[in-house]
């Protein structure tokens, strides 16, 4: 069964706060309460702000006064609903407060049943614009993870496996893979869902901070600490910490890590005692972490804790059959993003394409389809559109990659039927295109696919 929504009520009237938490609490309700401001603020940065989901917010409080509090709230928590309150309303303070995007407007005495509607439908209209984001974020990813290639065909099929467990993940690959996506995809379709996806990149953070960064810090713990930081553990509580570049972390930081993977607690940089977390932690590196083991710079202990299932995504080159697919998705993202009409892919822009070794992965390609599009003038996008491209070479290529054949005649079959198969890829299967850029008409064409053993239906 859900927990019951965690409302914070902040009034400065004794009488308001008591007889409105009681009533509210009679609904099912948890209902925390603050005089001021200043104090709800500080119950949202506390170990309990994470599990807020509306607040009931009076206009007039000594000291900060409601619509400022408001406005330093959407900062904090741009998400979570608010229901101002006040025994004063008028036109000017409703729009004032509806500008600064309170979810409504209540005026004193309070009536029961309004307010019963009000707080429902915000909880509501909350689920619904988490659940759009994270249904928003499986298609998003979904269409990065175009898939017909076997290798992202068998990652995919392991997600799906993963994603509903708590196990911890270790994705490797190179950079540009789309590490990030998987983590993403992971968390979506987790019962996690609902909570953060918070990302921490250890390989940007300096190493005199990545602790403050990860465990969060009291203020004066360090020159610059002018406040208290939660840190990204806290943050992800309830939800995903995707901790990208592991293998960038210093051992220090490591021992640290390890320390609230095992007791799922930390401990904030200048003291303040221990706090408990729970976040689903998943890692990413593009290194080797079991070279780095055994030169010492990564603790074994650790990757056991990390690597409880660990899932290499492949690079571009590994998965040709995605190349083209990837490439039309982008582009038609991309065109729909710029207010541009849609451009297909023309013959030689595929055949580039194809021959591109793609040292930068998939974020290499989206990063070229975007500039393809903004500066194609054509329906189509041709290879001049795309710009210099490197071409893998015959001489880079090792021979014992091939299969062992029997004779030369079965390694021209093996060469024409790779080489058929691609054209028919590159003309989305018009084969009559297809006639045409391998010389034959189509009868010809037919029968050779028949002796070869291709299945080729017109598209």
């Amino acid at each position: 069964m859900a927990p019951s929504p965690t409302l914070l009520l902040v009034d400065d009237e004794p009488g308001i706060r008591k007889s409105l938490g009681e009533a509210l609490k009679d609904e099912g309700y948890t209902v925390l309460k603050a005089e001021r401001g200043e104090q709800a603020l500080e119950l949202l940065e506390g170990p309990e702000g994470d599990g807020i989901h509306l607040v009931l917010l009076d206009v007039w409080l000594p000291g900060m006064d409601g619509i400022e509090t408001l406005q330093r709230l959407r900062t904090k928590r741009v998400d979570l609903p608010v229901v101002m309150i006040s025994g004063h309303g008028n036109i000017d303070t409703a729009l004032q407060a509806t500008k600064q995007g309170a979810f409504d407007f209540l005026e004193k005495p309070i009536d029961l049943d309004r307010l019963l509607l009000v707080v429902g439908n915000a909880l509501k209209q909350s689920r619904l614009e988490q659940e759009n984001q994270r249904l928003h974020a499986v298609v998003e990813s979904g269409r990065f993870f175009l898939a017909e290639s076997p290798a992202m065909k068998r990652l995919l099929g392991d997600l799906r496996l993963v994603a509903p467990t708590e196990g911890r993940v270790l994705l490797t690959g190179e950079n540009g893979s789309g590490k990030e996506e998987i983590a993403r995809i992971l968390h979506a379709q987790s019962p996690r869902h609902d909570g953060p996806f918070v990302e921490v990149n250890c390989a940007a953070i300096p190493e005199e901070l990545i602790e403050s960064e990860l465990f969060g810090h009291q203020k004066g713990a360090f020159t610059g600490a002018v406040r208290d930081q939660k840190g990204k553990f806290r943050e992800a509580h309830g939800g995903t910490l995707f901790l990208d570049e592991v293998g960038d972390m210093s051992l220090k930081t490591q021992a640290k890590v390890l320390r609230a993977l095992q007791e799922g607690r930390i401990e904030p940089v200048g003291g303040g005692g221990a706090v408990a977390v729970d976040a689903r932690v998943l890692a990413a590196t593009n290194k080797n972490l079991e070279d780095e083991i055994k030169a010492g710079r990564f603790r074994e202990d650790l990757y056991f804790r990390l690597a409880v299932v660990p899932l290499r995504v492949p690079p571009l080159r590994e998965r040709p059959e995605d190349i083209l697919l990837l490439a039309e998705g982008f582009s038609e993202r991309i065109a729909k993003q710029y207010g541009r009409p849609p451009k297909r892919l023309g013959p030689d822009a595929k055949d580039a394409l194809l021959r591109h070794d793609w040292p930068g992965n998939v974020r290499e390609l989206k990063n070229l389809m975007e500039r393809a599009v903004i500066l194609s003038r054509g329906s189509d996008i041709t290879a001049k559109d795309l710009g210099p491209l490197a071409t893998r070479h015959i001489a880079e290529v090792d021979p014992f990659s091939f299969p062992e054949f029997a004779s030369m005649k079965d390694a021209r079959d093996w060469f024409e039927a790779a080489y058929i198969q691609r054209e028919i890829r590159m003309q989305n299967g018009n084969m009559t295109r297809v006639a045409e850029r391998v010389g034959m008409d189509r009868s010809n064409l037919y029968k050779r696919l028949k002796a070869l053993g291709i299945e080729a239906r017109e598209s």
